[in-house]
């Protein structure tokens, strides 16, 4: 993806949703998209999945889904992907799911459209795809209806139905949200098991920065809609470079050391209709310059797999001087 841009249809020239976002999601790779509430992380998912609603308008230089570039494609071209090609985890499953329709009918509504199976084939894949999933019972929770199932049975058997046509491409938007911890991790290690287990490549959105530590490859951290840096997971962890990552980082809570007030960011997230000029994290940046307030900072590549949007990163002055 190259040059992702959203913006409000009623105000195109005032709103700002995404701005000039691009990444890059290898096969089997696991990229981890980070942010607080409002970065724009849920719309980037809905963008790469064509499902923006009409209220939002989206202009990209580059999206290309296995060599085939669907930026200016009408949105039948984008259909013909969705499901087989790549496939959504959403955030809530109680309000993603049909109330009136049982389980198996809708992972074999998946199986009709998109593996092309009818009657007992698909009645059998259902289930196949519940134990895939670790669902427990799984024969009888083919004849349930999702408000029968708990928080953790409802998210399986999304999973169930993301992975119902063998997409290449599984974005999971914040998909232990709603969930206790211990069903948390359960979900996380399926994921996991799943993504090596079939190869696909997988799209991790979340808040939380445990999770990006645990299961993925890479990371991308979105800050107003714009990305802030984007680098290995261990190299966001042991030597972030853009003042949001650094904040991120130090506002996790230390149950090893001495007792002490939590960090926080202070502010918020700047609303689309009122971005600031500069950088947008400027506003709340201990380390912010007179010249962060004038003009947006370009993204600067500090290696060959590290990327920050930021004029004066941490970090980059000393490498300028090695080199």
């Amino acid at each position: 993806m190259e040059g992702l841009s959203v913006r409000l249809s009623a105000h195109p020239d005032r709103s700002s949703i995404l701005d000039d976002v691009g990444f890059t999601v290898g096969p089997g790779e696991v990229l981890g998209i980070v942010g607080e509430s409002g970065s724009g992380k849920s719309v980037l998912a809905l963008s790469i999945m064509g499902l923006l609603p009409p209220a939002l308008r989206m202009s990209a230089r580059r999206i290309t889904l296995l060599g085939n570039d669907l930026a200016d494609q009408p949105r039948e071209a984008w259909r013909a992907h969705r499901g087989r090609d790549m496939a959504m985890i959403f955030q809530e499953p109680m309000t993603s799911l049909n109330p009136v329709m049982r389980v198996g009918t809708q992972i074999e509504e998946v199986l009709r459209w998109r593996g092309r199976m009818t009657g007992s084939a698909a009645r059998r894949r259902a289930l196949e795809l519940l134990e895939q999933v670790e669902m427990s019972s799984p024969r009888s929770r083919l004849h349930a209806y999702p408000h029968e199932l708990s928080g953790g049975m409802r998210q399986r058997v999304m999973i169930a139905i993301a992975l119902a046509a063998e997409p290449k491409l599984l974005i999971a938007d914040e998909p232990t949200t709603a969930l206790d911890v211990t069903v948390q991790a359960q979900i996380l290690d399926l994921l996991r098991g799943l993504q090596r287990q079939t190869g696909l490549s997988l799209i991790l959105i979340t808040h939380d920065l445990g999770v990006i530590a645990e299961i993925t490859d890479r990371v991308m951290v979105l800050y107003g809609g714009r990305v802030a840096e984007l680098a290995p997971v261990r190299v966001i962890f042991d030597s972030p470079s853009h003042p949001y990552t650094e904040a991120l980082l130090g506002s996790i809570p230390d149950v090893t050391g001495s007792r002490h007030r939590l960090t926080t960011i202070g502010g918020s997230v700047p609303e689309a209709m009122n971005m600031p000029p500069g950088c947008r994290f400027a506003p709340r940046c201990p380390h912010r310059q007179e010249a962060c307030e004038l003009m947006p900072p370009a993204i600067r590549s500090l290696a060959a797999d590290h990327s920050v949007g930021c004029i004066r990163p941490f970090g980059y002055v000393q490498t300028e001087t090695a080199a």
